[in-house]
């Protein structure tokens, strides 16, 4: 099942139960997603819905960070269960030892050797762990292992 139907039948799913907030953010996915297909003009692959929803946690991972900086703790909160609702559609998350596991295996393909090389070890990084990690928590990584 697409992206699309999948959260068409949530849509449904929360009116019926009358779940305004699961409704609220499965409307901004719907939304997202048909934006994105208007701009490129065609049903969007899989990767690129996974990139939508890629760019939709990053917004509100950010605003938790700039609410609780803030001292919004309510206004953190609300965007958490609103992450929780997007997490449903994204896959399975890698664990660290797996991201590191990744890392590893770029480096060595790259022969990677210092800090410098970083740009090539991401490119293939970022490729293979695309909407399965958090590209600050492969950043980080990919940085620690260059760094010994």
């Amino acid at each position: 099942m697409s992206l699309l139907a999948q959260v068409q039948e949530d849509m449904k799913t929360a009116m019926k139960a009358k779940d305004k907030k699961t409704l609220a953010v499965v409307r901004q996915i719907k939304s997202a997603v048909m934006n994105e297909q208007i701009n490129l003009g065609h049903d969007l692959t899989e990767e690129e819905e996974l990139s939508v929803l890629s760019r939709e946690v990053k917004q509100r991972k950010e605003s938790i960070a700039e609410f609780k900086e803030g001292g919004r703790e309510d206004l953190a909160a609300d965007t958490q269960a609103e992450l929780d609702v997007l997490a449903k559609y994204l896959p399975a998350q890698l664990s660290e030892d797996e991201i590191k596991e990744v890392v590893a295996a770029a480096i060595e393909k790259t022969g990677a050797t210092s800090p410098k090389d970083m740009g090539k070890v991401m490119g293939i990084v970022s490729a293979q762990t695309k909407g399965r990690a958090d590209g600050k928590v492969v950043a980080d990584t990919v940085k620690k292992a260059l760094a010994n």
